[in-house]
């Protein structure tokens, strides 16, 4: 009677998540529809303060229903799961007593096969029990035909759900990888907002001074290219600088070198052309760099900013949100070295009104070009 309480209350519970769940990933997938709307909309406006904070808050919740979409997609997963191993634990104690009783047949059929017609004429004690022994037979080999069949069937059923089970298996680990992407993006996003709210004090000009100051860094940069004057050939290892705060306060906000490479005028990451080392980012050592440069800083290596979107993106407006090199400093020694052979230029930029930035940079040739800003 438990049992059969329990059948019917799973079959309730499965006959209400089957129209529930499809109800909720319809609402959800609609909401993510809305979100992914209102930030496309968000990101023609102007920018300001509030626009930004509307973004990441669109951003947020994004990730939020992505991720409880995801552990709801682990949950029904692991139900699937369970629910096939009692099928395939079903499904091997019938294929194992259909396994005995067809062994223990075959011998007793082999035996009857073997019996000729004449044998049954023998055994028989009038022409009626001839015939009842040899429909008796004929049934009971159809009877092994029939076990034959359900012992396969079993067998195909049995391997089939032991396939389906390893299929969502896997499903089930792709999806808990990405759920930790889908974490790790939440929390960035999170740091990201916060990181807004602190450097900007929560204030529109602070805000808009902030983005002046990194389109000012970028141009200043431009600048550069073409007002720039030869030193001369370096090679790897020379030194061409220390690195400091020059741009102070419109284009810095303290000491660091920012360290950028441009492939025929594009950004690229740094970190493919830097050779593997340890450094410290987040209070963390961690390894970077996959290429064969030397890097620009010796000793102890701090990395303030890395390549690519950080929690400083919302300023680099001219670029898509990408911070275009590594900021860097090093507490043991602040010669800046050249990573690579190549031609040494110099340039004084204004930067931020009254402000002078000062950078080097060099052509290594083949469209590669590495700058270093704020040097002494």
């Amino acid at each position: 009677m438990v049992k059969r309480i329990r059948t019917i209350c799973i079959i309730i519970l499965f006959f209400f998540s089957g129209i529930l769940l499809p109800v909720y990933a319809s609402e959800v997938d609609d909401r993510i529809t809305e979100l992914k709307t209102k930030i496309s909309e968000l990101q023609s406006q102007e920018n300001s303060l509030a626009k930004e904070i509307s973004i990441l808050n669109s951003n947020i919740e994004l990730a939020t229903l992505r991720i409880d979409t995801t552990k709801k997609q682990i949950d029904t997963l692991s139900k699937e799961i369970d629910e096939l191993a009692q099928e395939i634990t079903s499904l091997e104690t019938k294929l194992t007593k259909r396994s005995e009783l067809v062994l223990h047949r075959i011998p007793a059929s082999y035996k009857r096969q073997t019996t000729s017609a004449f044998g049954y004429a023998m055994l028989g004690d009038n022409l009626s029990d001839i015939i009842s022994r040899v429909k008796y037979i004929t049934r009971v080999q159809e009877e092994d035909a029939q076990l034959l069949f359900q012992l396969k069937l079993t067998q195909n059923n049995f391997n089939e759900r032991k396939n389906l089970r390893e299929k969502k298996k896997t499903q089930q680990e792709s999806l808990k990888k990405q759920l930790e992407e889908e974490s790790v993006a939440l929390a960035r996003q999170k740091k990201q907002k916060q990181a807004l709210l602190d450097q900007t004090k929560n204030s529109e000009s602070v805000y808009q001074t902030l983005l002046a100051q990194a389109i000012a860094e970028k141009q200043a940069i431009e600048r550069a290219l073409v007002e720039g004057v030869a030193v001369g050939p370096v090679k790897k290892g020379d030194p061409i600088a220390l690195f400091g705060n020059t741009g102070y306060p419109g284009c810095s906000t303290g000491a660091h070198l920012h360290f950028e490479i441009r492939k025929n005028n594009s950004w690229v990451n740094p970190e493919g052309y830097l050779s593997n080392r340890s450094v410290k980012e987040d209070g963390n050592m961690v390894t970077m760099g996959s290429g064969s440069w030397d890097w620009p800083l010796e000793g102890d290596i701090i990395i303030t900013q890395r390549f690519g979107k950080t929690s400083w993106s919302w300023r680099y407006t001219y670029s898509d949100g990408i911070h275009t090199g590594i900021d860097m400093i090093s507490n043991t020694n602040a010669i800046i070295r050249a990573p690579k052979d190549g031609t040494l230029y110099t340039s004084s930029q204004a930067c931020g009104g009254s402000s002078i930035i000062k950078i080097k940079y060099i052509d290594h040739g083949d469209g590669v070009v590495s700058f270093y800003l704020h040097v002494q």
